[in-house]
């Protein structure tokens, strides 16, 4: 199967991440979902089959469901070609490969935090509580066990870096970057996105132990943005494995992140190519995620 690791269109760059190239439509934008990987903040040669897809659907399945709590930024996803012609004239210009990976959207001046919600001790906060006992720099009781649920969820925001690691932020620190207002209106609205979302999933066997956010202001309004609850941007664990005490396997890049920690690799670029096996183990990790959250069958898409 086919991978796509660059999207190009003949339409105005607007901005490239390690994952979504974005297109300028003037008044909106074109996200187009590749299936490019990264780990440890490098961007792999190889790429993943259906990742894009899984995370484009995703995605807009979560928007479209959390959509009475928060606003967002999806104008319509791109199922069709067709689905284009609002916005360009010409679509026998565009590629096949548009279709269930991408998505138009409205344009936001983007809040520069990432909002991180945390249900279950686990990942970088398991280690802070070990060493410190405190979560994002909060005292914790004590006593508590790596993957264990929280008391309550967790808002534990960090930067959003360009470059390199996202660092953590105090509630000061976090205020003194966007004030008051809007600190305290993002940590409400994630934290209503996330108890929604568990609660939707645990309904289908799938713990959401933590997960992260951003935010844009949208005609006045702080909506949601880029992506949400995908397993790029969230930690899911299946409940009939789920066991307190020790690490969970996720519905992730695991696979790829355990691969690189064996490889020798020194985790500066250039990364090593996925052997294949690695590769599929991601794949199936990705689609039965959207599998089993949604209920759905993917949309395949060519590369």
């Amino acid at each position: 199967m086919t991978v796509l690791l660059d999207a190009i269109l003949p339409l105005p760059v607007f901005g490239k991440g390690k994952v979504r190239d974005t297109y300028d439509l003037g008044d909106a934008l074109l996200i187009v979902v590749t299936d490019r990987i990264s780990a440890f903040d490098v961007v792999l040669p190889c790429g993943i089959p259906d990742k894009g897809a899984v995370l484009n659907q995703m995605a807009a399945f979560w928007f479209e469901k959390t959509a009475q709590l928060v606003p967002n930024h999806v104008i319509k996803t791109v199922n069709f070609l067709n689905d284009m012609k609002p916005y360009i004239s010409n679509i026998d210009m565009l590629p096949d490969y548009l279709s269930g990976r991408s998505m138009v959207v409205k344009k936001a001046k983007v809040i520069p935090v990432e909002c991180v919600v945390r249900g279950y001790l686990s990942g970088s906060a398991w280690e802070e509580y070990k060493k410190q006992g405190t979560i994002s720099g909060v005292q914790q009781p004590e006593g508590l066990q790596e993957s264990q649920e929280l008391p309550q969820p967790l808002f534990t925001p960090t930067t959003k870096a360009q470059t390199g690691h996202d660092m953590p932020l105090t509630w000061k620190e976090l205020e003194k970057q966007i004030g008051n207002k809007l600190a305290n209106e993002v940590k409400e609205k994630s934290l209503a996105v996330y108890n929604y979302a568990r609660g939707y999933a645990r309904q289908r066997d799938i713990i959401i132990a933590d997960t992260k956010f951003e935010f844009g202001i949208i005609n006045g309004e702080v909506s949601l943005v880029d992506e949400v609850l995908t397993p790029d941007s969230s930690r899911f664990w299946d409940v009939r494995s789920y066991v307190i005490g020790r690490s969970q396997p996720s519905f992730d890049k695991q696979p790829v992140r355990d691969w690189l920690d064996k490889s020798g690799w020194n985790k500066q670029p250039p990364a090593p190519v996925l052997p294949d096996d690695v590769i599929q183990a991601t794949a199936r990790r990705y689609r039965k995620a959207y599998r089993l959250l949604t209920g759905r069958e993917l949309q395949h898409v060519s590369g």
